[in-house]
């Protein structure tokens, strides 16, 4: 039922859907308040200056598309798709905003939102990629990681001249199909191609999501370990738009100046070991955070040793 559903998702456009059995189209205008967001999104990151752009536009001219929503049984809506009209409409000070109401269970609403955003490009290349894992993952009725387990065995049994199991066989025929229907990859360049952008590091991970760097210009930076050298590397990408063969170059100078200058490996790992607790200390609990000041204490005292 899923792939039915699915395949009949995919052949919307961004306009006009009227012609899938699956939704029921009443256009409309409702008071803005009564529409709310849903609890998981395909897009992640807004481009501030973007953002601005459209609300001045809603302010000059309103909103020219409407957003897709569903009736909820609270009598309220929830955001199918246009977040970033609703973001303006709101911003600009709109009271109501012109709608556009299917009828979909949590399973379509979804589908639809992700397909209104791969369609739109609206999505950086990490949200694209986690979109179409997502997307993915809901037509097999499977989570990403085993949709993920599956494109690996589907590269290693090629590569090894190995048949898959046929039931792997099945899946992976299903997701050729989906992707397809997107239009953008085969299962083999999405393993290839977007899965490793999901295990960049951090610094390399949050240009590329605002949108400040190419997906392949970021995974040639990702070559370089030490994250001093990264940084300057992004930095200097960015502010003067280095194409991607002029990063490669930098990114061979700086591993051929790397390998010849001794690495104190110790502090290098202690910098990167302190960014993380940075970016992690919301989430560490009471007692990983005892564990660790021991641990610091420690290290303090083995440092402190002449």
């Amino acid at each position: 039922m899923l792939s039915k559903n699915l395949s009949q998702v995919a052949s919307l456009n961004r306009i006009d859907i009227n012609h899938s059995s699956l939704l029921k189209q009443c256009p409309t205008t409702v008071p803005i308040d009564q529409i709310q967001l849903p609890r998981k999104q395909p897009r992640r990151y807004f481009d501030t200056n973007k953002l601005d752009l459209l609300i001045e536009s809603v302010k000059l001219h309103g909103i020219l598309e409407p957003i897709i929503v569903r009736l909820l049984d609270d009598g309220k809506y929830e955001l199918v798709a246009g977040e970033r009209r609703i973001r303006a409409a709101r911003e600009a000070g709109l009271v109501e905003i012109p709608i556009v109401l299917h009828e979909l269970d949590d399973t379509q609403a979804l589908q639809v939102a992700l397909m209104e955003n791969l369609q739109r490009e609206d999505l950086n290349p990490v949200e694209e990629t986690k979109a179409v894992l997502d997307l993915l993952a809901l037509s097999l009725e499977k989570d990403t990681k085993e949709v993920v387990s599956i494109l690996h065995q589907s590269f290693n049994a090629k590569q090894r001249g190995q048949e898959l199991n046929p039931n792997v066989q099945i899946q992976l025929n299903k997701i050729e199909s989906l992707l397809s229907q997107i239009g953008k990859f085969n299962a083999g360049t999405f393993r290839s191609t977007r899965l490793p952008l999901l295990n960049l590091p951090h610094d390399i991970l949050s240009v590329l999501q605002r949108g400040e760097i190419e997906y392949t210009k970021a995974q040639a930076i990702a070559q370089i370990k030490s994250q001093q050298l990264r940084t300057e590397l992004i930095e200097l990408a960015i502010a003067k738009n280095l194409s991607l063969s002029e990063i490669r170059n930098k990114v061979k100078e700086l591993k051929s100046q790397s390998e010849s200058q001794p690495k104190n490996i110790v502090i290098e790992r202690f910098s990167e070991i302190s960014n993380l607790l940075r970016r992690k200390k919301s989430l560490i609990n009471l007692q990983n955070k005892e564990r660790i000041t021991k641990i610091l204490d420690e290290l303090e005292k083995l440092i402190a040793e002449k």
